[in-house]
């Protein structure tokens, strides 16, 4: 152990190690993250809804009964997890490469585009003992937030996918999934995806996604007849969807992974994406790319799509079964945690302090 760290005590034999997972977005791949890392650790899941109900005394307590701090993107709800572990001189890990490492003003999203939260992201990236990105595209931008590569550790994200081919049959239907909020209509594509349905009157569009403000309206008014929102549905409805379409759309401006693409993939849909941050990444060969998103150019990537034969189906399921695996995640984050409890931790005192100028 270097000079001046310090660690965590070891658990007594045939103990679990402890981890505290903090996040403050119910999403799939949170849970899926929680599931695995239970096989090996003991688990306490902590969800911060709001920055304004933190509670620094309580974190302080929590992190002192854990091992280590596992939190889902740096924001407001992973900083005094983060700093408590430093001081208490305990491991954590960030899952990183989301709204705070994105830069992206033309769709207001990104914490990168300055102010608090940009100093917020990066004080937390200085801080954690380890960042996990789930692409290498968000690895790079990481990098380009001051961020050595050596503390980023690549671990793709893990996907439920079925070992047997998707069906042949699909109906003549296009899907896309995202929550609908003001900087979602540009970042995901949402309003160029419903202004493409004119161009393609014959065919089904169908958006899925929880409606989080008055953004809804400015989607149904510019939407063609052939365009159905669906809002929020279970699991269960979501993944008959994905059965369904012929095609998925993400005609996003920024994707640190692009989950809902690869679940719909691992369905058999055939993907139309644009070749923007990690989307190249999960579709592969097997996707259609459009050069800009928009509303043309979304209806000339689906209309190639449509035209797809099945081998084309089978290579976008192929390719999400053997590279975003279930156990290829669970063996990366393990690989990732299992290192850190073996190693000390720098005290907070050595590191340095956070740049907080704008590059």
């Amino acid at each position: 152990m270097m000079e001046g760290s310090q660690a965590a005590l070891p658990p007594k034999s045939g103990e679990k190690s402890s981890v505290l997972v903090v996040y403050n977005t119910p999403s799939r791949f949170v849970y899926v993250d929680c599931e695995l890392l239970a096989k090996r650790y003991s688990v306490t899941a902590r969800f911060e809804p709001s920055r304004w109900r933190v509670n620094p005394v309580k974190t302080w307590r929590e992190v002192g009964k854990h091992d280590m701090v596992f939190c889902w993107f740096a924001s407001w709800h992973s900083f005094f997890p983060v700093l408590a572990a430093r001081l208490q001189g305990k491991p954590s890990v960030v899952v990183v490469g989301g709204f705070d490492t994105a830069d992206v003003p033309q769709a207001g999203y990104g914490s990168q585009r300055g102010g608090v939260r940009k100093i917020l992201a990066r004080t937390i990236m200085k801080y954690a003992t380890q960042l996990i990105v789930n692409s290498a595209s968000a690895r790079a931008e990481t990098m380009q937030r001051s961020i050595s590569g050596d503390k980023i550790s690549l671990v793709y994200h893990g996907v439920p996918c079925p070992p047997v081919a998707p069906p042949e049959q699909r109906k003549r239907m296009v899907l896309t999934v995202g929550v609908v909020s003001r900087d979602n209509l540009l970042r995901k594509g949402l309003l160029p995806f419903v202004q493409a349905a004119r161009f393609l009157p014959d065919v089904r569009f169908v958006h899925v996604g929880r409606w989080l403000d008055d953004s809804i309206a400015k989607l149904r008014a510019e939407a063609a007849p052939n365009v159905e929102f669906l809002s929020f549905v279970s699991d269960e409805v979501l993944a008959g969807l994905y059965r369904d379409a012929s095609v998925y759309v993400q005609a996003s401006l920024h994707e640190g992974f692009g989950m809902s693409l690869a679940e719909a993939m691992a369905a058999g849909c055939i993907p139309v994406v644009t070749q923007c941050a990690a989307l190249p990444e999960v579709a592969g060969e097997s996707g259609v790319y459009i050069a800009e998103a928009t509303p043309r150019a979304i209806a000339t990537g689906i209309a190639t799509a449509l035209e797809g034969n099945y081998a084309r189906r089978v290579e976008a399921h192929r390719r999400i079964l053997e590279r975003f695996s279930l156990a290829q995640r669970e063996e990366g984050l393990n690989r990732v945690l299992e290192c850190l409890l073996a190693e000390g931790v720098p005290s907070l005192a050595e590191s340095r302090p956070p740049r907080t100028v704008a590059e």
